[in-house]
Parts: C-alpha cells; structure tokens; sequence
C-alpha cells in the first residue's frame, strides 16, 4: 500500500523567501536538533540526545520523522505513542558565518518570526532572548555580539505541558479548557493550552490530532544597518471614491541616536505598473523612532473588489530614504484601494443587521471557514494554499473565516486570496473555552501578538474584519462555563470575565483602530460584539449545531434557522477512499476499526456514530464501507446545499452564509469540503452550484417547497420552469413563465404543496423540477423528491458511460434512460480532475464532463466508476 510517509516528506517544504520582511535576508545556517540532554524522556528514548540535521522552518516532529525516528504521524493510528515529543524539552542550534560589510554596520538584528513556544535564545554562549508566544516575532539587537566565522546560536525549547502544568494544577478553580487530552500526557481537568499562546489545535481537536509541537517554525533572519533603517510602510485610505483617492503612505523610521535630515521618495504604481504618482520631501529625523507620513492622491482609482462584484486591482506602492536602494532603506507594499463597512442596520422588529459593505456595495458573503492546512505548519507551502483558496473561488465563494484556533497564516495566503479576490474574516487565534485574560503579563504578551500580525497583514485588501476570538463569549454565556465558575468561586468568575471584557472588549479592538487601517472589529464569534444575547438569530452573527450536533436535529431544521450571519453550520462526511488507502489499509476500512476511529476526531472517536444516524435518516444503512464514504458525502452535500440555499433566499435580512469547513488538517473524517490532498468531496462541487451567482432555491419543508430565484449581479430576464415527472420521465404537469430577477436579491415565485404537485401522484417515483433559463439553455437546476432518498422508487441500471479524448483533455459521456440521482464519477487513486460530479441526470439527459490529467485513456478507463443511489 502507498503510505502518506512518502507524501508526507515532498511537503517539507522552507517557507518562500518573500515571507520575510523585506530589508532583512533569512539567516544562512546549518541546523540541528536533539532531546535536550538530562530530560525525562532519554531514559525511554536512548540515542536521541545526539544532534542531527534538523529542517528550519519546521518542527520537532518533522524533523523526527525525516529521520525515520518515529512513525508518520498520520498513518494508521501512531497518536498516542507519540506524545512523549510533547512533554520533552529540545535543543536547536544554528552555525553560521557574517560577511564583512553586515559586521561593519553600525547596528544588527536577529529576527525569529516564529518560537514554538518556551524558547531560551543563547548567541555565542551568552543569553539573547526568552520567547513565550509561538505567535509573535521576536527582535534580539546584536551588534558586537557577532563574529565572522563560527557564530552560533542555540535555542531550548521547553515542553509547554510541563511549563505550565504547576501553575494550572495549584489554581483552586480551574477556567474552562477545550479538548482534554485521552492520551494521558495531561491531566483531563488541568488542560493547559488556553494558557500557552500557541496553536491550540495543536493541542487536538475534534477534526485533527494532538500533536504538542516544538520547533523554529517560522523563519530567522539577520538585518544590519548604519544611522536608521526604514522598519515599516502602510497606505492609510482616507477617502476613496469612483474619481478620487486621497492616501496616506505611513513609514515608520528608526534613527540612531543622532537626530539629521533624510531624503523620502514615495511612489505609485497602477496595476499596468505605470508610475501613477510621486512624491519627493526631505524630513528631519529625532533619534528613537519616526512615523512620516506622505499624502498622496490618485486620479480615477481602480477599486479592488470581491471576486465576482468587479477587478482585483492592485497597486504597488515603493518607499525609499536617501534615495537607496539598499534593503534597509527601501521597502515596497502591494496594496488595493477599497472600503470596508460592517453594516449593522437596526430594523423594525428590534433586530438588527450583519452586512458586508465593500466600496458601498453591499455583499452576500458565500463561503466556508478554514482551520490550519496541517499539524505541521512549516510544511505548508504556497503551492498547496493556492490549490484549497482556487477551489474556493472555483465553487463561487467570496468569503473566507480564518478560525481562531489555528495561526496566523503567512502573507502567501492572503496574496492569493488578494488575488482571487476572496474576502478573509479573521480571527484572532483562540479557539474556544476561557483565557486569563486578567493576569496582566497575559494580555500584554497578547496585544504584543495582536500587534506584530495587524501590521504585518493590514495591507491586504482581502482583510475585512477582525475578531476576537471563536466561541468563548457563547462558552461563557450559553454552554454552562460561567455559570460553573460562578457557582464554585463567584468573585473569582467575575476576575474571569473582567479579563475577558478587558482583552477582547478593549485591548484588541484598540490594536485594530490604531493599526488595522480602518478594517472593523467583532469582539467573538458568533456574538453580538458583548451585547447581552452571544448567539442570536437577530442580531449579530450565528453558529447553529442544533443540526448534528445537539439535540442532532434532521437536516430540515435548516430551513427553520434564520440569521442576519451565519458563521458556522456543518455536516461531517469521509473523504474519498483513495484518501483513506493513504492512512488504513483495505483490511482496516471498517467504521469501527482501531484506525478509522483514530482518524475520527468527533466525540472522541464515537462520531461515526453521529455520521451514521445522519445517513439512515435520509439514505438508509450503508452497504460496508466504501458505500459509507459515499453516502456520508451526499448526506454531507445535500445537508448543507439545503442551509445555504436558505440563507440565501433569506438575502436582505440574512448576508452571509459560511459552511464548517473547507480544508483539512491531516486525513481524516471531518467537516471538510477540500479534503486534506485537495480532493473536492461532493460537497464542493454541490458548493459551486448553490454558490453559482444565480441559483434556484426550491426548498421542501414540510409538505410545501417555496420556490425562490437567486441573483447576485445585475437585473436579468430569464425563463422560470417547473415540471413535475416520473422516474421513467412521464412529464405529469408543466408550468413555464417569464421572470425578471431582481438586482442583487432574490424574487420568490411561490409556494407549492404536495397535494398541487403531485396531484395523486405515487411520491415514491415522482419528483418536481425547477429550472431557470437563460437563452433557452438550463443555468439553474433543483430537483425536489417528495420522499426520503431511501424511499424513492429509482430504475436500476439506467446509467451508461462513454470515455474518449476530445482535444486536450478527456470527455466522459453520461447517458440515463431514466431518473439517476447523485451520481458519483470516481477514477480512484488517479491524479485527474472532473469538470462536475454529484449529478442528478433526467430521463434522457445526456451530459459531457471534461476530465483532465496526466493519465492515458485505457487508464482512465479500468479506474472509472460511477455510484449512484439508483445502485443501491
């Protein structure tokens, strides 16, 4: 069997130069790694307190495992046998040699960009830094302190678990955590990562595994400079309009301790690369540090916008002192010119709205939430984020929610969403549960955090919000963690909450008005920014899980759940089996094999259980497991096509609407629709139909389907159809109108019941089509059954296929005699991809995909197959 080992060692990939800040050149070095000598684990772990190669950026699991020292950390079920990394203490270190001109300079810097997480920095013997915060960049001044030849650097890196465990363990009452561990590395009720300011996913979660980490994993680089060095640029929007744009360019200067004049040369470029403006002045430098603005004004911008709404236009802003172009001196920024308003509209009924408003327009945000791409971040690379944000623009998302329990991703993300023009809601990085945030050295290491990342991203313009925290006011609020606290230790709660109120009503909201260039603020996530109710349908944003989750209600109380927001909704589903051979054998694919549960995170490895409710429900029992992946995927798409399809019916009282979640962070079950080596799940490709910019929602609840038409451009006339047939396709009513769609709205065409359809029909072999038409040609399509899916009445064996080369790519011929529903195209373990898949086809419907890959045809041909419910 292929293992994902293989895999695995291809993404050990350094992080591109362009993460580093410009005027600095990551440093030059050999490194190498070990258990730090006199730890607890050498006794079960001999050999390893010898140094070795170690990859920087990375980890110490990475680094483990290119040594073939531990198991792959995916495969099978290795996770409980490898908690020890996590409670060791590590040792890095780096020689590397200084060229003369940088010793010459006046001044010198080492920049760690990223510490995970209790780090002691030693240069050349002698203390340099203690890092705490995995999240933040770390500076250490180093002039005098380097050599030519031979310099070295060492970094300890002490367990998190056991730095942190003490103190939690001596707190009389404990704030609430998130995952408690079942490995036994710590106690289940002294959780320790809502202390530790690093990745709290790392620490597991109900969609990935717990990997405690150590390690360099961001870059380090080395910085030298004379009298001053340019430290920051940011273009602060003061106006902007379709004629005019009045900026700011805002460069931060460091002077030496002598105050002198200093040439500024400021210029724009459009998006063609034209020199737009220039703006030349002399300013008079103090010693310390300078901010200098430049005003700067453009003629007839060209606005960037979401993708779908207008261009992505870019410009490039340069800065340079003294005319130089010396790194230090010289910085250029990327930037697009657009505003951005969180609109929250009181209406009649006392509710109030949730809209993003980008250059005054206000937008329907469709998309889905992202968790981190790995367990491992270094190994991510831009070639991989580019592949999951592509597949987002690609089913017609224009929002995306980095989710607080993760980390900050590097700017190659955002330059891509920038790009496609995908809008990003980010979240500060905590999860969930309770922080502490009324100890003071806490907050301040956090708004230290807060700061470093707000300056680093702000220029993007696919930033459009900034929030606090994922779900720790309604934790608070809703799940019982203030009211235990409460009940154990009231004054102490009160300290809890204070702290909250301090930390994420104020420092954070603070941090994003001086430095987040006008970008708004949202104290949590679903909130009502610390107003009384934290997750109300009518004001504020929304996470609802009353569909799988508790009370596990069907999936038609989506339709009974309307938000101004919603933020989070979600429905579980397996991914490909081609994905699974990468971590169980066939042998091991059974829905309760040790394995499986392994890579089943939800309710402690129990949540097939949920995914199997979820299934008979609609589908019936799954035959084994290969029918279980496929069901489980349909149930997946179907569920949640049904919510968005809803929420956008809802537009204007509801603006948003992003599914639980696009990606992955290893192979596993989970919420995903791009699964973890970027195979789209059907939920993706159902994703780009009820994203597509128009879209029929016909949604059956109980006994009735109202009909609704979906626009998001501009007013169009189109035709509107409904034919309400038989399985064998005996058209039993018709009904085809003229239809003006309304302008970024929706128009509802009706509500019909069972009785007026059917019209005596059997349910079972019967169902009602909707269609738009535009040109004459379908652009929109939604069959609605009357029954359960594992009711209808579906003809057998009704579905041909044809595979032939059409030009430079492959056409696969679908042809159904009769009604086929959710047909599934699989080609296995080949690397292709499918123009569409998830396909009901009509009686007679023939429908061509393009299928695309480095594969020859009689390949393609053994690997295909095709499922469907018909089959079962």
């Amino acid at each position: 069997m292929h293992r994902i080992s293989n895999a695995v060692r291809l993404l050990l990939l350094l992080i591109a130069l362009g993460a580093f800040p410009a005027g600095a050149a990551p440093l030059q070095a050999q490194w190498e790694f070990r258990l730090l000598p006199g730890d607890a684990q050498g006794a079960a772990h001999p050999g390893l307190q010898q140094w070795r190669a170690a990859t920087v950026p990375g980890s110490v699991h990475t680094d483990l495992l290119a040594h073939e020292l531990i198991r792959d950390p995916y495969v099978g079920a290795p996770e409980a046998e490898l908690q020890w990394i996590g409670l060791a203490d590590w040792e890095y270190r780096a020689r590397f040699d200084v060229d003369a001109a940088s010793l010459a300079k006046a001044h010198a810097e080492l920049r760690f960009d990223g510490l995970d997480t209790y780090a002691e920095v030693t240069l050349n013997g002698k203390p340099l830094l203690r890092a705490d915060n995995a999240h933040r960049t770390w500076h250490a001044r180093v002039e005098g302190r380097l050599r030519a030849k031979g310099n070295e650097l060492q970094i300890v890196f002490r367990s998190p678990i056991r730095t942190l465990l003490p103190g939690v363990q001596a707190m009389p009452h404990r704030i609430a955590g998130n995952y408690p561990s079942p490995y036994g590395d710590e106690p289940k009720d002294a959780m320790v990562g809502n202390f530790a300011r690093k990745p709290a996913y790392h620490f597991g979660w109900d969609w990935g595994p717990r990997y405690v980490t150590a390690g360099v994993w961001r870059g380090v680089d080395l910085q030298a400079w004379d009298a001053h060095r340019l430290t920051d640029v940011a273009v602060r929007t003061d106006s902007l309009d379709a004629e005019n744009a009045k900026l700011a360019v805002v460069l931060q200067v460091e002077q030496d301790a002598v105050a002198a004049p200093i040439a500024v040369d400021v210029e724009v470029r459009d998006p063609d690369g034209r020199s737009v403006a220039r703006v030349q002045r002399t300013v008079e430098l103090k010693p310390g540090r300078n901010s200098v603005d430049v005003p700067v004004e453009l003629a007839k911008p060209r606005r960037w916008w979401p993708v779908g709404h207008g261009a992505q236009d870019r410009y490039t802003v340069q800065a340079r002192l003294d005319g130089s172009a010396d790194p230090v001196l010289a910085r250029e920024q990327r930037i697009g010119l657009r505003t951005v308003e969180l609109r929250r509209e009181q209406d009649d009924k006392g509710g109030q709205g949730f809209a993003f408003v980008i250059n005054g327009v206000p937008i329907f945000a469709k998309g889905a939430n992202v968790i981190p791409f790995d367990a491992f971040p270094a190994r991510v690379d831009a070639a991989r984020l580019r592949q999951v944000l592509v597949a987002a623009r690609d089913a017609n998302m224009n929002m995306l929610r980095n989710w607080g329990g993760g980390y900050y991703e590097d700017d190659a993300f955002f330059d891509i969403a920038d790009e496609l023009g995908l809008l990003v809601w980010q979240d500060f990085m905590f999860g969930g549960g309770m922080q502490p945030g009324y100890d003071p050295a806490f907050r301040a290491s956090v708004v230290a955090e807060a700061r470093d990342n707000v300056r680093r991203l702000r220029h993007h313009p696919s930033i459009v919000l900034w929030c606090g925290n994922n779900e720790e006011e309604t934790a608070w609020k809703d799940w019982g963690h203030g009211r235990d606290l409460k009940s154990a230790d009231p004054a102490f709660a009160a300290k809890v909450w204070q702290g909250y109120v301090d930390l994420f009503g104020n420092d954070l909201r603070q941090v994003v008005s001086e430095d987040g260039l006008g970008v708004p603020y949202w104290s949590s996530s679903p909130s009502n920014d610390l107003d009384e109710k934290a997750n109300d349908s009518t004001r504020g944003d929304k996470h609802y899980w009353q569909v799988w989750g508790n009370p596990a209600l069907p999936v038609q109380a989506y339709l009974r759940e309307t938000p101004r927001f919603m933020s989070e909704y979600g429905l579980q589903a397996w991914p490909a089996v081609a994905t699974v051979d990468q971590i169980a054998t066939r042998a091991e694919q059974r829905i309760d094999s040790p394995v499986i549960r392994a890579h089943q995170k939800f309710m402690a490895g129990e949540g097939n259980t949920r995914l199997l409710h979820y299934i008979e429900l609609g589908y019936g029992t799954p035959k084994d497991f290969e029918d279980f992946v496929y069901l489980s995927q349909v149930m997946q798409a179907d569920g949640i096509a049904l919510a968005a399809l809803h929420h956008r019916a809802s537009r204007p009282y509801t603006m948003g609407s992003l599914y639980w979640q696009l990606n992955d962070v290893w192979p596993g079950a989970s919420w995903s629709s791009v699964d973890y080596f970027g195979r789209w799940k059907a939920l993706h490709y159902a994703a780009r139909r009820f994203f597509a910019p128009v879209a029929v929602a016909a949604l059956r609840d109980e006994g009735s389907t109202r009909v609704r038409l979906i626009n998001d451009g501009a007013a169009l006339d189109a035709r509107w159809r409904l034919r309400v047939m038989d399985v064998e396709g005996k058209v039993l009513r018709r009904r085809e109108q003229a239809v003006t769609l309304a302008a970024a709205g929706v128009t509802d065409i009706g509500t019909y019941a069972d009785a007026e359809l059917l019209a005596g029909a059997d349910p079972a072999r019967t169902v009602a089509v909707f269609e738009l038409l535009q040109d004459g040609k379908v652009t929109a399509r939604q069959v609605v059954g009357f029954v359960e899916a594992k009711d209808q009445v579906l003809p057998r064996q009704q579905l041909t296929s044809t595979l032939a080369i059409d030009g430079d790519h492959y056409r696969l011929r679908l042809h159904s005699a009769a009604l086929v529903r959710a047909a599934w195209i699989d080609f296995g373990a080949l690397d292709v991809q499918v123009e569409d898949n998830l396909l009901d086809l009509l009686p007679g419907e023939t429908r061509d995909i393009a299928v695309r890959g480095p594969v020859d045809l009689a390949a393609l041909r053994e690997a295909l197959k095709v499922k469907t419910l018909n089959d079962r």
